[in-house]
């Protein structure tokens, strides 16, 4: 399995990817002025990773993203991930209590978590516990069960129970595919139960997901956006996404990203 970093061309291709569906090889050759073989390199890697699918003189984009290693998956808009990760933070206040659950861009909270004081952090996500071993958290507490070995989440009707027994400030959940109409969903019944439960037991609930999910489709419905009280992306959502948004009283956070001065609040 490839643990490599995409290179920024290879990132801002599958930007494009996720934004038009499919890319030809002569209009990149262009677009990143490098040869037709060099974006061809780019077009296999991405493909190989489980990212695109090829297509005669060009390539189209990966719609199911269930079947992409979990590490690959850590790489897909890592940059626009790390600034989800550090908004979500300054969000939070110290000597309080937060539950999340399983992802890629949770586990970037959690990192960005690292030095706040006293935090009571209750999650079914192996990962995160692990990154907060020896910050300054009063409490880490794991939900109890089977961990899955491909991503490190505990999910089922054991780890449902044991977050309903908890009461926390805080609830930051992620999810894997955002409809335009505000729908929030997933691809796994077992996870979606977790980050139900998660959201139910919660004061203040906070989704987090970047850009590429609104790309994405998925059956399992987790809520609404009006479910949430905030919602932090790397990108601002589109014109019905914005107005569902409103509608349920959501407030919308653009993070700041290395390619993107800060846009704060919509």
């Amino acid at each position: 399995m490839q643990t490599e970093t995409l290179n920024d061309r290879q990132d801002r291709i599958l930007e494009m990817l996720n934004q038009q569906g499919r890319v030809l090889v002569e209009d990149l050759s262009s677009a990143f002025e490098v040869s037709t073989q060099t974006i061809r390199k780019d077009l296999k890697e991405l493909c190989e990773r489980g990212l695109a699918s090829r297509t005669h003189g060009g390539a189209r984009a990966g719609r199911s993203i269930s079947n992409v290693e979990y590490e690959d998956r850590r790489l897909l808009s890592s940059e626009g991930k790390e600034g989800i990760g550090a908004a979500t933070a300054k969000l939070i206040p110290d000597e309080c209590s937060i539950m999340m659950n399983i992802g890629t861009t949770t586990e970037q909270v959690a990192r960005a978590l690292y030095g706040h004081e006293s935090l009571v952090v209750i999650t079914n996500n192996v990962n995160i516990i692990s990154t907060l071993i020896g910050s300054r958290a009063r409490e880490l507490i794991l939900a109890g069960g089977t961990v899955r070995p491909s991503d490190g989440a505990i999910v089922g009707e054991a780890a449902v129970e044991f977050i309903s027994r908890f009461k926390a400030d805080y609830a930051v959940i992620g999810a894997s595919s955002i409809d335009g109409d505000g729908a929030v969903l997933d691809y796994d019944a077992r996870e979606v139960s977790v980050a139900r439960a998660i959201l139910k037991n919660a004061r203040t609930k906070v989704l987090v997901a970047d850009a590429s999910k609104f790309n994405r489709t998925a059956s399992v419905r987790i809520c609404d956006i009006g479910d949430v009280d905030i919602f932090v992306t790397d990108q601002t959502p589109s014109e019905e996404f914005l107005r569902a948004a409103e509608a349920g009283e959501t407030r919308v956070v653009i993070a700041e990203t290395q390619k993107d001065d800060v846009r704060g609040t919509v």
